[in-house]
């Protein structure tokens, strides 16, 4: 009994670290609400002409001291989304895999045709969606999603349903792999052809393991096809390289045992530059 007691009170101690620590790099990382409140506004209904669920994406990474500056490059070009006066959303995602983790290892071994499987909440709104993701051999990413009506992390009912027509696979191939969290930023065009998305404080945990990235900001590029434009044309210009790095990929890379993580070397190595950056 002792040792049990023990072992629970060093779990509850690791997992209010963790906590602490996903609320440190929160507040560290979220800009100043002038900069913020500077960009003119685009309701949830208005950005649902540029969902794009099927698209062309690219990613960018930059330490997180360098975001206020960016951000007010783009005042003149870009809304920011503002949901209940909100100007940033915490997100809470759930990804399933195979014991395996084939859908990591397909990735890693750089396969198109690949999936990704999970349930995402938005922490704000309460909603809570299953989601399966497909990278095409064209380099498209295709998302598919239904809103379910409570939470919960079962593949079952229309879940099950979505997973079954968009994907090869079965629910009972699949387990929970890892908990992934961060708060997210979302600009819109001024045109309506373009959506960035810019990640900050982005937290995991894999069982009783945790890590997280505080000063490691990830933007993506969200447009139905390549074309003008102006954080694109901003990047170039600060000399900051377009760097695809999946949250899901690194996260079970710098957590979970026996995976294959070569082909991801240089970009943990990049990671960890970043994450010891300073103005």
């Amino acid at each position: 009994m002792i040792h049990y007691n023990n072992v629970l009170f060093s779990y509850i101690c690791r997992s209010i670290k963790f906590l602490l620590q996903t609320c440190e790099s929160f507040i560290s990382v979220i800009p100043s609400s002038p900069i913020l409140s500077l960009f003119p506004p685009i309701s949830l209904d208005e950005m649902n002409s540029v969902k794009l669920l099927d698209r062309m994406d690219r990613k960018y990474t930059f330490p997180s001291y360098r975001l206020n500056g960016i951000l007010k490059r783009l005042l003149t070009n870009y809304k920011i989304l503002e949901i209940d006066e909100l100007r940033f959303a915490r997100y809470e995602t759930h990804y399933f895999d195979t014991p395996e983790y084939e859908m990591y290892t397909k990735h890693h071994n750089k396969k198109l045709n690949r999936y990704k499987v999970r349930f995402r909440t938005y922490l704000d709104s309460g909603l809570h969606f299953f989601e399966v993701k497909f990278k095409t051999n064209k380099g498209r990413t295709i998302k598919k999603r239904v809103l379910l009506p409570h939470n919960h992390y079962d593949i079952i009912d229309d879940a099950e349903l979505l997973l079954n027509k968009r994907s090869p696979y079965k629910k009972e191939q699949l387990q929970e792999s890892i908990q992934v969290f961060y708060s997210r930023i979302t600009l819109v065009s001024n045109d309506l052809k373009e959506r960035v998305t810019i990640d900050t404080g982005l937290s995991y945990k894999l069982g009783d393991k945790m890590i997280s990235f505080p000063n490691m900001i990830i933007a993506e590029v969200k447009q139905d096809k390549s074309g003008a434009s102006n954080f694109i044309h901003l990047m170039n210009e600060l000399r900051i390289k377009d760097i695809s790095i999946s949250k899901y990929c690194l996260g079970i890379a710098s957590l979970a045992t026996n995976v294959k993580t070569n082909n991801f070397k240089i970009k943990l190595l990049h990671v960890k530059k970043l994450c010891n950056a300073s103005a």
